[in-house]
């Protein structure tokens, strides 16, 4: 895994200078890998990096997918027609129409591209050479939230009306008027600042978690197996663990996909309703 070569010459590093005794456990600088190339545009500084990498392939990878299995659709679907069918109806039928409701199929193209797109970025935890998600870099899912953030307000405002949908929001129908005190400035926090910030950091903290986790287990298995003492015996463990923990992150990879794209079928469905 690269980035735990990454880490494991920073334990030897570490070691050869006599600056750390025993196992040197992986910080945030697996999250802060080293530029590949810097530039500046319109006087901004851009640095790419390989987890920026890893989004450009991923993000390529998911198109190339798609075309290629829409590209000559079949009565009898192949192979790949067959898996991108599957996963657009998933997201068609199991949250556009479910969980948005009677209005939510004209969403169906923008929830599974959010579906596609995160899933194959949360791929990349596992993908060897990469090792690591975009996801578990804040500004990634901060930037798509806020882009759902968008679409959740203009959708109210296009359905409802800003004057009705504003309205809903800071005085909430069948609440005493008395309340509004109370009731206006929680429901403002929720709408415009909670809903976006908890549904970036629930997919950034599932995979920030669980790359620590795999590079943790990963890095322990080959320093216990790299001891001359008893401690050697407890690495061929600490190796099955990084193996379990590689198949429950796949687990987490497809589930945030989804949640996050559920969550944001919600959302449609509350800018759709009248009632909030």
């Amino acid at each position: 895994m690269t980035s735990s070569a990454l880490a494991l010459a920073d334990v030897l590093a570490v070691e050869d200078t006599g600056g750390g005794d025993g196992f040197q456990a992986p910080g945030l600088s697996e999250f802060y890998p080293e530029p590949l190339a810097e530039f500046s545009l319109v006087g901004v500084d851009f640095a790419i990096t390989r987890i920026t990498l890893g989004l450009f392939v991923a993000t390529t990878a998911m198109l190339v997918f798609m075309v290629l299995a829409a590209r000559r659709p079949q009565i009898v679907p192949s192979k790949l027609q067959f898996v991108g069918e599957s996963g657009y109806s998933l997201v068609r039928d199991g949250i556009a129409r479910d969980v948005v409701g009677p209005k939510g199929l004209p969403f169906a193209p923008f929830l599974a591209a959010l579906f596609f797109f995160i899933l194959a970025n949360n791929l990349m935890a596992i993908i060897p050479l990469a090792q690591i998600s975009p996801m578990s870099r804040f500004a990634f899912p901060l930037v798509l939230a806020l882009i759902c953030w968008a679409l959740y307000i203009y959708i109210g405002i296009r359905e409802q009306g800003a004057g009705r949908y504003f309205k809903d929001i800071l005085f909430l129908p069948g609440v005493p008027k008395a309340m509004y005190v109370l009731v206006t400035p929680i429901e403002i926090l929720q709408n415009f600042i909670v809903r976006p910030f908890t549904l970036a950091v629930r997919l950034f903290a599932n995979m920030f978690a669980g790359h620590m986790l795999l590079v943790v287990f990963s890095l322990g298995a080959v320093y216990l197996l790299s001891r001359d003492n008893f401690s050697i015996v407890f690495g061929p463990i600490s190796a099955l663990m990084a193996i379990v923990m590689t198949f429950f992150e796949l687990l987490v990879i497809f589930l945030q996909a989804y949640v996050f794209t559920v969550l944001m079928g919600t959302y449609l469905n509350g800018s759709i309703e009248a009632e909030h």
